[in-house]
């Protein structure tokens, strides 16, 4: 959610401040902005709606010295909350001598502004919560307060979350970083030192980072740079190496990222795979191993996330369960942060994020470290997040960058990570030997699926070129590829998708039933295969067009049918190479709608607040 860089330098700054704006692209966006000071204390602000690309347009046809030549500067792409989408609502927002840049949400904005009206009469040019910031730390500087001790004292006041990168005018040399709930991430360069909330946006200039944690405030400078806890004591950093990846700053032999990202699905997989498993079993220098012995005891699994993770959460219960024999619940992050959760004896607790940094999630993952858990467990893309750092144990998933906002790689490498964990933990040695043996065969079969893509793309995409609604029908984990069949469709097509297991059809969908709504299905050929027949002959009396996704052994029989046939499968994995063709066939319905594959209205890719 929304997009901070921000750099310290000793040359002009402005285009760089505009690519890392264009790699923050995919956290979402609906305006630009950025401000730049030079060292005589000029501070300039530029601001357009749309992309990035429009704010580097603007800046061609009327730019300023300050924003030519100055050195120091910070940006933002912003993904609006408060207020609607203008340039007034855009960041930077300043108040006096403070420029500040801000993700997150302030919840009691209402409340610090009427506080602030006593004493100072300030008329505000937006309806953001984030300009309340810059209102705020310039009435504690005004007071005579430092800006270290002004953000300080402005965490102390502010409930939500917040990132914030600000300059003070009156020394230009610096600028000032502090993290609650939002992550940022210093880089270290060698003539420059730089700030972001991703270090996505930096890589291409630095390789060497440092992660702020929760509470902590940073002043950086062109040199050197200092951390300070909540409460300024002075504190030492951890640098983290992340090495440089040119084909993350390009689609290239692709149009779109999630072309590239739906194709690389095989050999992320299989170098998660074989990371930790051969033909022998699990690998003697596996983390499996470790996690395996902090499971020992536990007795139940309670699996957290939001969106796709939670989709995978999903799907896991039906591995926990049916191969381990672990009683597994899984639930909306969003929810179990706030109620009362009964913990019993010998539970761990699993959250699963592609970022490590979703809101909701990490909340969860918190609040699991205060109770009594067994253990903590996250399964999570980004070695360097906060959820890696924050849990006892951690599962990295190896999918490489996603850039796309509709989660396809991450996905699979989740589902592939959950049945490791389950073939780990399942004491049934003759199971484990099955599963292990599925899953060194699982990057070919999903070969195998992606060559599904053109018959996908002729014959089932034409069918929802006009279409305004449709269904998604599984049975078993097939229920929770189902979701995320739906969920990948509405996403990016904004077609209205729905999923069910398909015998809850007749407690209500079937009244949605007629000869325009199409009804997607998975039919592997499992134990359910006569069942879900019956629930198919259900929507087919009532006019329904399908597309199955089948075994050859599976095929179904209808007037008013696609029926693709997946190549032989094990059905042990056969949830994880069923999500492909779904993901396929989101992929090309909205590139026949028009619609843009990568950057789905409303969106962001890290959703870091609630």
């Amino acid at each position: 959610m929304c997009g901070i860089v921000g750099v310290v330098s000793s040359t002009p700054c402005k285009d760089f401040l505009i690519r890392g704006l264009k790699k923050l692209e995919y956290r979402g966006y609906d305006s630009s902005g950025m401000a730049i000071a030079d060292l005589e204390g000029n501070v300039s602000i530029a601001k357009a709606i749309g992309a990035p690309v429009n704010l580097d347009k603007s800046l061609r046809e009327n730019i300023d010295s300050t924003l030519a030549t100055g050195t120091v500067g910070l940006a933002h792409t912003r993904w609006a909350t408060h207020g609607v989408v203008s340039e007034a609502n855009t960041h930077p927002h300043s108040c006096g001598r403070v420029t500040l840049v801000h993700n997150g949400i302030i919840e009691n904005h209402a409340d610090i502004k009427a506080q602030l009206s006593v004493s100072m009469k300030y008329n505000y040019q937006s309806q953001t919560d984030s300009e309340v910031l810059a209102v705020l730390l310039e009435h504690l500087m005004s007071n005579g307060e430092t800006m270290q001790s002004a953000i300080q004292s402005m965490s102390e006041m502010v409930k939500g979350a917040y990132g914030i990168v600000a300059i003070d005018a009156n020394k230009t040399d610096e600028i000032w970083v502090a993290r609650s709930g939002s992550p940022m991430v210093i880089g270290l360069g060698e003539d420059a030192n730089y700030v972001a909330s991703d270090a996505l946006a930096l890589n291409a200039f630095t390789e060497n980072f440092v992660y702020l944690d929760e509470g902590q405030i940073a002043c950086i400078k062109q040199h050197s740079y200092q951390i300070y806890s909540s409460v300024g004591e002075p504190q030492s950093a951890q640098e983290t190496h992340i090495p440089y990846k040119a084909d993350c700053d390009s689609h290239v032999g692709y149009d779109s990222f999630m072309a590239k990202e739906i194709d690389e699905q095989p050999d992320v997989i299989e170098r998660l795979i074989r990371s930790h498993v051969d033909k022998s079993g699990i690998k003697a220098d596996s983390d499996l191993f470790l996690i395996k012995g902090k499971l020992r005891n536990v007795k139940q699994l309670h699996i957290v996330a939001c969106g796709t993770s939670y989709n995978a959460g999903l799907v896991a219960k039906h591995f926990f369960e049916d191969y381990a024999g672990i009683p597994t619940s899984v639930e909306v992050a969003s929810e179990y942060r706030y109620r009362a959760v009964a913990v019993p004896e010998n539970t761990a607790f699993i959250c699963v994020s592609q970022s490590g940094e979703t809101a909701d999630t990490l909340a969860a993952l918190r609040k699991a470290k205060e109770s009594k858990y067994l253990t903590t467990l996250t399964l999570c893309n980004v070695e360097t997040s906060a959820m890696v750092r924050e849990a006892d144990l951690h599962l990295t998933l190896q999918a490489g960058t996603e850039i796309g906002v509709a989660s396809t790689k991450a996905f699979t490498t989740q589902l592939s990570a959950f049945l490791m964990l389950a073939a780990t933990v399942c004491e049934d040695e003759e199971k484990q030997i099955s599963l292990i043996d599925s899953l060194l065969r699982l990057p070919d079969d999903c070969r195998s699926a992606l060559l599904l893509s053109n018959e996908i793309k002729v014959n089932a995409a034409p069918i929802f070129e006009k279409t305004n609604s449709c269904l998604f029908l599984g049975r078993g984990e097939q229920s929770a590829i189902a979701a995320e069949g739906a969920l990948k469709l509405k996403e990016l097509s904004y077609i209205h998708a729905e999923a069910y297991a398909a015998g809850e059809l007749k407690h209500g969908p079937l009244a949605l039933i007629d000869n325009e709504i199409p009804v997607v299905v998975n039919a592997p050929g499992d134990c359910l295969h006569e069942k879900l027949v019956s629930n198919i002959e259900e929507v087919n009396a009532r006019g329904g067009q399908f597309v199955i996704f089948s075994s050859k052994e599976a095929v179904v029989d209808l007037d008013e049918m696609v029926n693709i046939v997946m190549p032989p499968l094990p059905l042990t994995t056969a949830c994880i190479t069923y999500a492909i063709p779904l993901q396929l066939l989101a992929f090309h319905v909205t590139k026949l709608r028009g619609e843009n594959v990568d950057k789905p209205r409303n969106l962001a890719k890290s959703i870091s607040v609630e």
